[in-house]
């Protein structure tokens, strides 16, 4: 089957990916939001560099999908529909077990007449996240949520200790309620590693994130 990526460049994404690889789909492309503000991929906040050099090192074109909050959904479904006459039959989600998330993916997809797939769907949080590590996802953090979790841990390779440290804080250590969010640099589904430069630490009040260039 060809499918699109809804893709974040986020370790649950690529983990995702790595599944419907290993299945024997086929990739036509990567869908990814951009705030129109700023440039910036919707929820992780990554630069257009980074964007466009992690496609490249993936071997797939991206389709942006430039948008507000108003018009967020309308500008997915306008992405689905390019992927279809791409050749996609149906668009993949890193989504494990938000109910929430899979009904609004599930009605994305049947606006622009695709099939949704979640392969990470009823995954265990923690067994997901060992997982990822064991294949060997190489992953810096990018964002986190304030309540959950210090800005110590922006720009930590995500590895035993950091999932250990962010488990202490009281946080799912899989991050799926939003308590950080990732930047994938490397894993079985690259095909080279993506570089970066660490920037500064902004604090956006209740989140804070790392800026990548």
């Amino acid at each position: 089957m060809n499918f699109a990526m809804s893709y974040s460049f986020g370790k649950d994404s690529a983990f995702a990916l790595y599944k419907m690889l290993e299945a024997g789909h086929t990739p036509v492309c990567l869908i990814t939001t951009v705030n129109k503000d700023d440039g910036r991929s919707w929820t992780h906040g990554i630069n257009p560099g980074p964007v466009r050099r992690s496609a490249e090192a993936l071997g797939l074109p991206v389709l942006l999908a430039p948008c507000g909050s108003d018009d967020y959904a309308a500008a997915f479904e306008d992405a689905l529909k390019k992927a279809a006459a791409m050749g996609a039959e149906a668009c993949a989600f890193g989504d494990m077990d938000v109910a929430e998330h899979l009904e609004w993916n599930e009605a994305r997809c049947a606006a622009a007449g695709l099939h949704c797939v979640t392969p990470l769907w009823g995954m265990d949080r923690e067994a997901a996240v060992a997982e990822e590590l064991r294949l060997g996802f190489i992953a810096v953090i990018k964002c986190v949520d304030k309540k959950f979790l210090g800005v110590e841990l922006l720009g930590k390779t995500l590895d035993r200790t950091v999932v250990d440290a962010i488990r202490a804080a009281g946080a799912d250590p899989c991050g799926e309620n939003g308590e950080y969010h990732t930047l994938v640099l490397d894993g079985p589904v690259y095909k080279k590693p993506v570089e970066i430069e660490l920037g500064a630490i902004v604090d956006l009040g209740g989140h804070a994130v790392i800026d990548i260039r």
